[in-house]
């Protein structure tokens, strides 16, 4: 092959992809995260800033993951930051009986996810999400994952399991 002609081929080949990265960005559903919540019913406040630090972390850790495995294109979540603050302070998201799709609709989303880590003990733990669709306000998807031990690597671990569950779904109904 001349030099001219890999070139060619090099190029093509950078636009076929480019081509083909955009097409399955298009295709992709937006989804609004929300951040996770914590339900702790145990009296238990030792952990406290310990857990607040962890919500944080799997709330970035899945937005990452769902970006990376181009399970949905997440959006922007600060232009309805004052919606988010306001519904907020007034509700637990996951449990507001479906306000959290005015949040979805503010922010022109397919998809919005709320999720929070119920704490039944420093032992035993759930790390739960639901995904509703904006338009209809039906629940899309339900998950949860039980997780022993309240550490950063068992939550962390409780996030990459529930990940690549939604991804080899994903991957078998393709």
């Amino acid at each position: 092959m001349t030099r001219r002609g890999a070139c060619r081929y090099l190029l093509a080949a950078t636009m076929g992809s480019a081509l083909f990265v955009a097409a399955a960005q298009a295709s992709t559903k937006t989804i609004a995260l929300m951040k996770f919540e914590l339900v702790d019913d145990t009296g238990d406040s030792a952990s406290d800033e310990a857990q607040k630090v962890r919500l944080a972390m799997i709330s970035e850790q899945l937005r990452i993951a769902f970006t990376e495995n181009r399970l949905y294109t997440v959006v922007d979540n600060a232009p309805a930051a004052a919606l988010i603050a306001d519904l907020d302070s007034r509700f637990a998201l996951h449990d507001c009986n479906g306000c959290d799709v005015d949040i979805g609709r503010a922010l022109d989303a397919d998809r919005v996810l709320t999720a929070w880590v119920q704490k039944v003990s420093n032992l035993i733990l759930n790390i739960n999400i639901q995904i509703r669709d904006v338009k209809t306000g039906l629940i899309m998807l339900n998950k949860s994952v039980d997780i022993r031990g309240n550490t950063d690597e068992s939550w962390s671990r409780g996030i990459r399991y529930m990940v690549r569950s939604m991804v080899e779904k994903n991957q078998a109904n393709r």
